[in-house]
């Protein structure tokens, strides 16, 4: 980093701290807090000025993010609206659509959820069925969505349908901003192998929305639809943290918007630090199985201390690549491959957590609880409240390979689009999705 971006960071530092020390108040509710950070443009200052953001450098939005966090103030409301729809709203809305949907994100007046993929249009998502017919200025739409992060508690939907069967399938689809409080909207959630359901599967008959809620233009889905995907792979991958999290949800089906907003930061104030390891919780996992091995004694297994080491390379690998990257768009320059590629180290990282970390359990990895009760007598029965997250997390393994694009997918994006291999030969591109084969 060089000398005037130190001074600049340190300038914004200052301001940001003066800013909280004027406006920070514990008692205000998370809506009124959430509302005054993000009118003051400190919840997505990466984005325009005239967007409710300050035309930062997504290096810059770092530090806002990580002071925020240091003070001990509420940070920025999460979820999919400030990851995916937000971003994308910003590169493809008109006026009207970033007036409509901006200032709620950036407020965490309402939370988003995604609904993009299909029991028969997964990693070939361009091979969606969901329909969306006109009826005079409404779109009618049928057709049903699974794993469908949050879609329990979303306000709206980040939807792309088929409008136009006639067209090549990657030509006829487009993409809609859905109200997720209407009747012909079902959501089901999913029980995963951990115990708890973040996913869920929609099923939508006949739900309606406006024309003006078409994202990007009619039938340009497939280029908006990628744009939210880029962000996603980014947000998802090794070394560029957990933007979908965050302390308190969003919107209004959580109903933590009236709550007290100091309730929801730790006592202490301020993110834990500590040395080693990457970013975000894949260096948290890090630290925690080193602690665990060196409580119990794995640590003076060499093979142990070696999958360990691995890990810590790969994680300051991930780290330095997604610095890499902001580092280009800071510049003005394309980021590359490295979101498919960070997608791939994920994927990675969390196999190598989930083996070393059942390695140092021993017998003790293959207890596990899928109930809140059954966690609290299985960590009064053995007293050891961390194993569950061991043992959570590699239950959990099998996921990064799969959401976000799956790891077969991001390969072919790399092959094709990077090192110039040929695609598979198909018709997809010519051929009307009326008459291509289906699952």
């Amino acid at each position: 980093m060089s000398e005037s971006s130190t001074a600049t960071h340190d300038d914004l530092r200052d301001e940001l701290r003066s800013w909280l020390e004027e406006n920070w108040d514990p008692d205000l509710t998370v809506g009124d807090w959430w509302e005054r950070l993000g009118l003051a443009g400190w919840v997505a200052p990466a984005w325009p000025s005239a967007w409710f953001g300050r035309d930062l450098s997504t290096a810059e939005a770092n530090v806002v993010s990580s002071t925020i966090a240091e003070f001990g103030a509420l940070g920025a409301p999460g979820g999919l609206g400030l990851l995916l729809a937000g971003p994308t709203i910003v590169t493809h809305g008109t006026d009207d659509q970033k007036r409509r949907y901006l200032r709620d994100i950036v407020t965490g007046q309402r939370a988003w959820c995604q609904l993009f993929s299909e029991p028969n249009a997964g990693s070939d998502l361009a091979g969606l069925q969901t329909r969306a017919l006109l009826d005079g200025d409404e779109w009618i739409v049928s057709g049903q969505k699974v794993w469908t992060s949050g879609g329990q508690a979303a306000d709206l939907g980040m939807l792309i349908a088929r409008t136009n069967p006639d067209a090549p399938k990657h030509q006829g689809i487009s993409y809609f901003a859905l109200d997720m409080h209407q009747d012909g909207i079902d959501v089901r959630p999913l029980r995963e192998i951990t115990g708890r359901a973040l996913f869920n599967e929609v099923f939508l008959t006949d739900a309606r929305t406006h024309d003006d809620t078409v994202i990007g233009g009619l039938n340009n889905g497939w280029a908006v639809a990628n744009t939210t995907l880029t962000f996603e792979r980014a947000g998802l991958g090794a070394g560029g943290g957990s933007s979908a999290a965050s302390a308190a949800i969003p919107g209004q089906v959580a109903g933590q918007l009236p709550m007290r907003a100091g309730d929801f930061v730790p006592a202490s104030g301020g993110r834990r630090r500590g040395g080693g390891g990457g970013g975000g919780m894949f260096g948290s996992a890090e630290r925690m199985l080193v602690g665990l091995a060196r409580d119990n004694g794995a640590i003076d297994d060499p093979t142990v201390r070696q999958d360990l080491a691995r890990l810590h390379t790969l994680n300051e690998i991930a780290r330095f690549s997604n610095l890499r990257m902001k580092a280009a768009k800071a510049a003005g320059k394309s980021p590359g491959p490295i979101a498919n590629t960070a997608k791939l180290s994920m994927s990675r990282i969390v196999r190598l957590t989930r083996d070393v970390g059942l390695r140092i359990l021993g017998g003790y990895g293959t207890l596990h609880a899928y109930e809140g009760d059954q966690r609290k007598s299985l960590d009064a029965a053995v007293g050891r409240p961390l194993d569950a997250m061991v043992t959570e997390m590699s239950l959990f393994s099998p996921a990064p390979s799969i959401y976000g694009g799956t790891d077969e997918i991001q390969k072919n994006i790399i092959g094709e689009r990077v090192l110039g291999l040929p695609k598979e030969p198909n018709q997809d591109r010519t051929t009307p999705f009326k008459e291509l084969l289906k699952n």
